[in-house]
């Protein structure tokens, strides 16, 4: 038997999404499609997990102890129902599929996410109970993969993650760097509101009286210092360094980024259909993100554990969850659709799990919620050659 290494290994784990189940799904969802191949994924990230049954896989004639508060409608496409929360995206449902039989078996928040992120799950040394952090033992995330597989030649990072990081007090979540590729291959990550009037992103913009001539005759300076350095240190660690400087200059002077982050550019009317808020706004700016050429884009909607609805289950989703994703994942849809763009991009809607079938109340609250649920939930896919109108499980 041939011995895989690394690279092959990246092969693998980045070709799935919780392991081997996305290639067999994708498979169904793009049968009799025009065979379209996606040049850039927006992952669409529920952390906490999205409760299927309030979402896209309703159940209005099971038991009160399991239905819900929601009702059920009709979708565009005959016999596909969805909680009456997702309005918008009914009335689309002919541009997507709906897969409802995404499972694996880990319940745990920072486990089960680093297999979203990545497509692997996460090795265990020691206690396999305890949570395990961000860390360079980790999988590369999917943007970081293609950027050692296939690195960019256009200005622009492999991985853009909006609109924050996600982080809870002392944790950070796994699966959002490089992991064990090293810092080089990180993903940008973007950390501010693009729904606020002061948006902009730090970093990527020359500061006031700084022109592109200058800095680079500050670079060639800069790359006088470190080949002197280089004789007295032939650490790895500043050879990385001096990578990552040339990555941050190309960033400052192609303005490719810069652009790509403009989302006041667009008009008002866009950013209404979208939705004045970070879920709406986010999703606005991934797909400028794309449009300019960035081939995979994280898009956060809200932050971390935001769906983790223990307690206030449904009037969390009905407050801002789900209008937010309802009218944002819609109006991205219809919006590459009519730039043409919607078969060169792959547009993927999950959480790390599901919820709970059935509705309990913890200890010491008063509205109920749900439990997690990775055994079976749903997840949306548009674009990238998807056939809509579809429910696969």
């Amino acid at each position: 038997m041939k011995s895989l290494d690394r690279r092959d290994l990246l092969h693998v784990g980045c070709s799935t999404l919780f392991g081997l189940t996305l290639p067999r799904i994708m498979s169904a969802a793009t049968n009799a499609s025009n065979g379209a191949k996606p040049k850039s994924v927006i992952l669409v990230l529920q952390s906490g997990g999205c409760p299927q049954m309030d979402s896209f896989d309703p159940k209005p004639d099971g038991p009160s102890e399991t239905k819900g508060e929601f009702g059920a409608i009709q979708t565009k496409t005959p016999g596909m129902l969805f909680s009456d929360q997702l309005p918008h995206l009914a009335k689309v449902s002919d541009k997507f599929a709906i897969v409802r039989t995404m499972a694996h078996g880990d319940n745990r928040h920072l486990s089960a996410t680093h297999h979203a992120l990545t497509g692997v799950a996460q090795v265990f040394r020691g206690n396999a109970n305890e949570d395990k952090e961000l860390s360079r033992l980790d999988r590369p995330s999917y943007g970081s993969a293609l950027e050692y597989l296939r690195p960019s030649v256009n200005g622009l990072p492999s991985q853009v993650t909006a609109p924050l990081p996600l982080i809870e007090g002392p944790l950070t979540w796994p699966g959002q760097h490089s992991g064990f590729l090293g810092p080089k291959f990180d993903p940008w990550i973007i950390n501010s509101d693009p729904s606020t009037d002061e948006f902009k992103v730090d970093g990527v913009q020359l500061i006031d009286g700084m022109t592109t001539s200058r800095l680079k005759n500050r670079k060639g300076l800069l790359e006088d210092l470190n080949s002197q350095k280089r004789s007295l240190d032939r650490l790895a660690r500043k050879q990385q360094f001096t990578s990552q400087q040339d990555v941050a200059f190309n960033l400052l002077t192609s303005g490719k980024l810069t652009g790509a982050c403009d989302i006041h550019a667009e008009s008002d009317e866009l950013r209404d259909r979208y939705g004045r808020n970070k879920y709406g706004q986010t999703l606005l700016l991934a797909r400028r993100m794309v449009e300019n050429g960035v081939p995979f884009v994280q898009a956060n909607m809200g932050h971390v554990q935001s769906w983790d609805t223990h307690a206030e289950n449904f009037p969390r989703l009905k407050g801002h969850l789900l209008p937010g994703v309802d009218q944002g994942v819609s109006a991205l849809i219809t919006d590459l659709e009519e730039r043409g763009l919607i078969d060169d991009v792959l547009i993927v809607v999950v959480g790390e799990f599901g919820r709970s079938p059935r509705i309990s109340t913890l200890p010491n609250a008063t509205v109920p919620g749900r439990d997690h649920w990775a055994y079976v939930y749903s997840a949306l896919f548009a674009g990238g050659g998807v056939r809509g109108g579809q429910v696969i499980g």
